[in-house]
């Protein structure tokens, strides 16, 4: 509106406190810089003004992604409606609509469901009386795959956090995982290392009071689950099923203001009960800090089934569960890192071939055939004849039959071509460069032969079956990097191999992978220099401020991409070797930011061919910096509130330094390597929590 610079909007922005909820009154109050603003520059002065007259208004209208209202009557009879996404919405949002004594109910759809039918459905080929309903609930297989932190493609236990609470807690049932589940949350994080500790050493469980033993044995002494709260309010506090669902309610909806007004009516009712006030209060604080991530176990349960079923489907039928997983996530970049994890598992990954493939990922001999709606340009109307005309008239015996026996279908140039480039035409006797040869040839032949049929004529492709074939050119096939190439340009990825390959044998010191870069969605490696054999992907020039070139370039290994920076002065050494397609080492330091994840800040772009000269890098100085790292101030050594803070940490080992400043005695330590955390948003928001906002400090 104002057509203000963003330089100028930015400044402002960055002048407001990072404090949650706080206005722009507050702001100027709080902030010498932000006030300065307002005070002597008058667009500033503009722009926060206006700022304060929309400030707290709704930035727009939202769809609820699962809830659906359930009325007697035709719901406009009771709310006004909107048209939202092509649909009948409310205009009143859903306190609204409860406060109305409508129910709204909301209805999740999970992709994994459709994985866990498909994957079933295969099992059924090989195994007709296979049930997913009635697998046994204890596997030992499955239960010793979850410990190991092997969840990779298991629904809910992906992320490298779960998988490290998964390999300290060790589950051997349901329950376990439903209370994992439920922990590995903002609020209940804090829980975690007592949980798991009191998981293998039940006698140390401990309660606030005796009465919430028979409430709190089932999760070790731990506020897990709403449900949990709602027993110690009719247990202890003496409440009615009706009034606990409220402060259930007020909990999920996080009304702290409403569980705040009940703590009278828990500690009257407790006392009732014999329960004195300084224990139901204690009590009632537990549930308070509780209520802002409380987690209801009905869910929690939901989850857990589900993630227990795709943990066993790929525990026992790995290829069958790997192949559903693949096809639901068709088109996204999960499929290179899913098709990672079958060569890992020495499941192989077959490329697509007309006389296999299906539309989606299948299995065959044990064995995953890449599916045919993941080609480009490869329509499902086309796929479907393919696959209609294999199964009435027999396999496709060569690159004319299958041209012959598709001809006047949905079979054109285009798709033709594709379907040569991604290999799908491999097992027909031709190599790939002979085949895109003869492409304009046998369709433009087998056109006039059909013209020439309604016309009464007889043509060359209508002579007996034993003379119909067609002689393709003799060529010699394309060299490798050319047919990985064409793979990557219609499958989005490479499928008979890497260009990578060629080079696994090369020994790189230090050498990462992009994608345990990318692994756990955290800052913990930000400033670390890192090595990586690549391939250039992608790159484009830009020039800075000082009319200097430099480079953004797209890395790419078997594991996922990065963006790399290439400033100005490395960009002058290293151009030639910036070109798309160029195999390369390259050092560089790691920087994150929250909103584009890692970027690597290109320091050296090197040939394959300098792996013999690399040296180990030596020990990065920010491992060992005075500041670098996550510092806390507590309150004194070995209290209750720095013994929180070290369980949560534990939970997140990595490698930024963590330093803890004690607020009695001025002391400050650097905390040992083993309690080294991996920064994450969860932990911070926790720990900020658990020691104020002012005490919890990241530098970097």
């Amino acid at each position: 509106m104002y057509e203000v610079p963003y330089a100028t909007v930015d400044k402002i922005a960055k002048a407001v406190p990072g404090r949650l909820k706080i206005s722009l009154k507050e702001a100027l109050q709080e902030s010498p810089e932000l006030k300065e603003q307002y005070d002597s520059d008058e667009t500033a002065r503009r722009i926060i003004d206006m700022a304060m007259k929309i400030e707290g208004m709704p930035r727009h209208a939202s769809t609820h992604a699962a809830g659906v209202v359930v009325t007697r009557r035709e719901v406009d009879c009771y709310v006004p409606l909107a048209r939202g996404d092509g649909s009948a919405v409310t205009q009143f949002p859903m306190t609204t609509l409860e406060e109305l004594g409508l129910l709204k109910i909301d209805l999740l759809g999970l992709r994994n469901l459709t994985v866990i039918d498909e994957a079933v459905k295969t099992i059924r080929l090989s195994v007709p009386d296979f049930d997913i309903e009635t697998i046994p609930q204890t596997d030992e297989a499955t239960f010793r795959m979850l410990s190991k932190g092997d969840t990779f493609g298991v629904f809910q236990f992906e992320s490298a956090g779960m998988r490290r609470v998964l390999s300290r807690l060790q589950p051997a049932s349901i329950e376990d995982l439903t209370a994992a589940l439920a922990l590995y949350r903002p609020g209940p994080m804090k829980s975690i290392g007592t949980y798991i500790e009191n998981r293998h050493h039940p006698q140390n469980a401990t309660y606030i009071t005796p009465e919430l033993e028979p409430i709190l044995k089932v999760t070790y002494g731990c506020l897990v689950y709403q449900e949990q709260v709602m027993q110690v309010c009719r247990e202890l506090g003496g409440y009615t099923y009706g009034h606990a669902d409220v402060v259930r309610r007020a909990m999920s909806k996080k009304k702290h203001d409403v569980m705040e007004q009940e703590r009278a009516s828990f500690v009257a009712g407790a006392s009732e009960r014999g329960i004195g006030g300084v224990v139901a209060n204690q009590v009632f604080d537990s549930m308070t800090d509780f209520a802002s991530y409380a987690f209801n176990k009905s869910h929690a349960v939901a989850y857990a089934v589900v993630a227990y079923r795709t943990a066993y489907l790929k525990c026992h039928y790995p290829a069958q569960y790997m192949a559903a997983l693949l096809t639901s996530v068709m088109g996204d970049d999960k499929v290179t890192d899913y098709i990672a994890e079958c060569r890992s598992k020495q499941i192989a990954v077959l490329p697509p071939d007309v006389n296999r493939s299906y539309g989606g990922f299948s299995v065959h001999n044990s064995q995953i055939v890449f599916g045919l709606l993941a080609v480009k340009n490869v329509g499902l109307h086309l796929i479907e004849q393919v696959i209609q005309e294999r199964e009435r008239n027999g396999p496709y015996l060569s690159f004319y039959d299958f041209c012959r026996r598709l001809q006047g279908r949905d079979l054109n140039r285009r798709n033709l071509e594709s379907l040569i480039k991604c290999g799908a035409l491999d097992s027909l006797g031709a190599n790939r460069r002979s085949m895109l040869l003869s492409v304009e040839l046998i369709l433009n032949a087998l056109g006039n032969d059909r013209r020439g049929n309604v016309e009464g004529q007889i043509g060359l492709f209508d002579l007996p079956e034993s003379r119909q074939e067609f002689t393709l050119p003799v060529v010699d096939e394309f060299d490798r990097s050319t047919l990985l190439s064409m793979e990557k340009e219609i499958a989005g990825i490479y499928i008979s191999g890497h260009p990578l390959d060629a080079y696994a044998h090369l020994n790189i010191p230090n050498r990462v992978t992009i994608g345990s870069l990318n692994e756990d969605d955290s800052a913990g490696q930000d400033g670390h220099r890192v090595v990586l054999l690549c391939h250039i992907a992608g790159a484009r020039t830009a020039l800075t401020k000082k009319n200097d070139t430099m480079a953004y370039v797209q890395l790419e290994d078997h594991t996922g991409t990065i963006e790399g920076l290439v400033f100005s002065k490395v960009y002058r050494s290293y151009a030639p070797m910036l070109a798309i397609g160029r195999i390369c080492i390259v050092k560089g330091r790691l920087s994150h930011r929250e909103e584009r994840g890692y970027q690597l800040i290109c320091e050296e772009v090197l040939p394959p061919e300098a792996a013999e000269q690399l040296k180990p890098l030596s020990p990065p100085k920010e491992t060992v910096s005075r500041w670098r790292g996550l510092h806390l101030m507590v309150d004194e050594q070995g209290s209750e509130q720095e013994q929180r803070c070290l369980h949560l940490m534990r939970i997140f080992s990595g490698q930024t330094p963590v330093y803890v400043k004690y607020r009695k005695s001025g002391k400050r330590v650097l905390l040992p390597k083993t309690d080294f955390v991996s920064l994450n948003k969860p932990m911070l928001e926790e720990l900020t929590r658990i020691l104020g906002e002012d005490f919890v400090k990241v530098v970097l």
